[in-house]
């Protein structure tokens, strides 16, 4: 029997669960860079999903072979000349890897945020050209260029295009991506209206829809902000005086929107204390990430009763027809160390993977996420343990 849409997409819940979600439903991944008293770039994201992905933090050494396939065109082929680590998603089509975030050896960092609008241009290559589908820009970014410079050089001449998730044309790639490298740089990649947009982003932070240039807008409205304290005013002989600390918030963005999130993004990253040594900046980013974290239940959306969404998401306690996305993970990126650090919900704590010493490792390998849950400290060592 011929498989039709409805077949593919309750399928496709199953399989990806979340990833094939968040054309509807996560609006809540948030990047965001942070530097240290001597301008050295930390980069950390959240993701957020009301389900669980099979998660895997995967290594990639220099060599690794890559392909990335667009319907009607030559299947695009390359090895990695950099080294790297990261938080990747199985495809259960393609049997392959997808990177959702990462780390290369060169100091360069790629997050995969949910952007719901995503419109890519359509497909007017010559057929026989090799054509990059949009869902492998972290394999590709990350294999190949050592720093955003490189890859907006890159993308000038190489052709990518946004692809169906699944058969049939069934879910577009929901996503825009955004890049920081150890010079501190950052680019955003996004498709909308029909056009690829590759953007410069001296502020470094990116949540979700909409358009990038939009946020970058909505930043005329907070030329207010500002992290000191008026806590005392005076009006026609009367003093007024706030009785504590924290004033200096009270303009910010609440929700946990894309918009509210993004303020507050600039607004922490910006503001937070330029810390000493690496030790302490990753220490402080991680206090600025905790802004961005989302215990279970916090928010209950009811626009999507009966929907593909909730045949995949687990349901929210007393609520079997509702969803509420939390952060599955936060990731940290020393750029200038190389170290990726990874906490789930599950855990207090952060694991990190020191690459310079995963470069040790030839051949490429995959940890599942939870394997390091309620863990702290070094995951590296567990890359290099055989299998029982």
């Amino acid at each position: 029997m011929k498989k039709g849409k409805q077949h593919w997409k309750r399928v496709g819940a199953a399989a990806l669960a979340g990833l094939l979600a968040l054309p509807a439903i996560s609006q809540a991944c948030t990047s965001l860079l942070y530097t240290d008293e001597r301008g050295t770039p930390y980069a950390g994201r959240t993701m957020e999903l009301p389900m669980e992905l099979p998660y895997e933090v995967t290594y990639f050494p220099v060599g690794s072979k890559f392909d990335s396939q667009v319907k009607a065109h030559p299947e695009l082929d390359y090895a990695s000349k950099y080294a790297f680590v990261s938080v990747t998603v199985p495809d259960p089509v393609t049997k392959g890897l997808k990177v959702v975030e990462g780390i290369n050896e060169a100091g360069m960092s790629f997050s995969l945020l949910a952007f719901a609008s995503t419109e890519g241009p359509r497909d007017m290559v010559e057929k026989t050209r090799a054509v990059l589908s949009a869902i492998d820009l972290g394999a590709w970014t990350l294999s190949n260029f050592k720093n955003v410079a490189e890859v907006k050089a890159a993308l000038a001449k190489q052709p990518v295009l946004v692809t169906a998730l699944l058969p049939l044309g069934v879910l577009k790639t929901p996503f825009h991506y955004t890049l920081h490298d150890a010079a501190g740089a950052s680019i955003v990649i996004e498709f909308s209206q029909g056009k690829q947009h590759v953007i410069d982003n001296p502020i470094g932070v990116m949540t979700n829809g909409p358009e990038f240039q939009w946020h970058q807008t909505n930043l005329n409205n907070y030329t207010f902000l500002n992290n000191k304290d008026q806590s005392k005013l005076t009006l026609n002989g009367v003093t007024l005086q706030q009785p504590d600390s924290g004033i200096a918030t009270v303009a910010l963005p609440a929700s946990n929107t894309s918009v509210g999130r993004f303020v507050r993004a600039v607004y922490y990253s910006q503001f937070a204390e330029k810390a000493k040594t690496p030790d302490e900046a990753v220490l402080t980013l991680s206090h600025v990430m905790n802004n961005f974290d989302r215990p279970r239940g916090i928010t209950i959306d009811e626009r999507f009763e009966e929907s593909i969404e909730n045949i995949a998401a687990p349901a929210v306690t007393g609520e079997p027809l509702y969803t509420s996305e939390y952060t599955s993970w936060t990731a940290l990126s020393d750029l200038d160390r190389r170290t990726f650090y990874v906490r789930s919900y599950g855990s207090i704590n952060y694991v990190d993977f020191d690459l310079n010493r995963l470069k040790q490792l030839k051949t490429q390998k995959s940890l599942p996420l939870k394997q390091f849950e309620r863990q702290a400290g070094s995951g590296t060592a567990a890359f290099f343990t055989p299998r029982s």
